[in-house]
């Protein structure tokens, strides 16, 4: 999945979220994508917090230290 469909799924979680107070919407995205996103999902979305976070909403960013971080993929 590219970088850019990934950033704008995480997106629009964060936007439905930002109408809940700010640490309920940042526990429940953190929440969506460790129940609903599959390890890929999540380490894709690490390369993107890691390099910068260019493109994710704020409160992305904020929920980044309550997403389960997947260990590295393994080498074939």
């Amino acid at each position: 999945m590219s970088a850019e469909k990934l950033a704008r799924m995480a997106n629009q979680i964060a936007q439905f979220m930002e109408s809940k107070p700010h640490d309920e919407g940042v526990a429940l995205l953190a929440a969506h994508i460790n129940d609903f996103w599959e390890p890929r999902m999540r380490r894709q979305l690490f390369e993107v917090i890691d390099a910068g976070g260019a493109g994710l909403r704020p409160l992305v960013m904020d929920a980044a230290t309550a997403i389960r971080r997947p260990a590295p993929e393994a080498a074939h």
